[in-house]
């Protein structure tokens, strides 16, 4: 697993969230940090701390809080007014407990489909098998566990396939109308893609095969044609981070007791 490179889409421009906050998506904070580091965690958790992330929309912001991470983080001196600009220092005081990141951070486009993005960040990857992850989702799903159901079923690909609620109250009625109950937020019987994908090294020709690619429209629907497409049930927890609301959300399940921190 420590060898497995996990590369995060972040490039969108989050419509659904703009116009609430200026702030990049992926970089606004639950329980103090970006959700966007939450993700990393989670994968850090099953020992993977090689990051790519595939910039676009939003960048400098993304690049700015990587850069200053360290600084950031610990206590810091720093050595100003010196005549001579390189006599100038910053020295990083004390230690953090913190994974080993390795953290690449690449300009794929700004306007890019996913998987366009992702085949553009091909020399980043160099084992034979990655995970992709969209930079807003959370999940306590077992990583280990998909690893071990992907090299056992031998197909290309490998997504978590997660059951959703419907964001209504449902009546029940008669044909005539008349009410008998209700159901609040039911769940979908359905199976939607919640991400934390995995792939065989060579997906990443068919994501470069073209002009610009689409991941949900082009590569995952042509792999399922191939029967190289698997899902992985999971059944616990998963939720997104598309609206101001589902921010609201998440602060809240964090203060209380967040399944997704599968972390120390």
């Amino acid at each position: 697993m420590k060898n497995i490179p996990v590369v995060i889409v972040c490039g969108g421009q989050g419509t659904r969230m703009r116009g609430s906050t200026a702030t990049k998506k992926e970089l606004v904070e639950i329980g103090g940090r970006p959700i966007l580091w939450h993700v990393m965690q989670i994968f850090s958790a099953h020992d993977m701390n090689e990051f790519v992330l595939t910039l676009g929309y939003g960048a400098d912001q993304i690049r700015r809080y990587f850069l200053e991470y360290e600084a950031m983080s610990r206590d810091v001196t720093l050595t100003l007014g010196h005549e001579n600009a390189s006599d100038g220092k910053l020295q990083l005081r004390g230690s953090v407990p913190h994974p080993p990141w390795k953290v690449s951070l690449v300009d794929t486009g700004l306007l890019t489909e996913k998987a366009t993005r992702i085949a553009r960040v091909a020399e980043y990857i160099d084992e034979d098998r990655f995970f992709v992850s969209y930079g807003d989702d959370v999940s306590d799903v077992d990583l280990t566990k998909l690893i071990t159901f992907h090299k056992a079923h031998g197909k290309l690909a490998t997504i978590t396939a997660v059951q959703v609620h419907l964001p209504y109250g449902v009546v029940e009625a008669d044909e005539h109308g008349q009410v008998s109950g209700f159901v609040e937020r039911p769940k979908l019987p359905y199976w939607i893609n919640g991400g934390f994908m995995l792939f065989e090294r060579s997906v990443l020709e068919r994501m470069a095969d073209g002009g610009d690619v689409n991941l949900e429209t082009a590569v995952l629907p042509q792999l399922a044609a191939d029967n190289q497409l698997m899902i992985y049930r999971h059944d616990g927890f998963w939720q997104s981070m598309n609206t101001m609301k589902d921010t609201m959300t998440l602060e809240k399940i964090w203060q209380d007791n967040p399944p997704w921190k599968v972390w120390d």
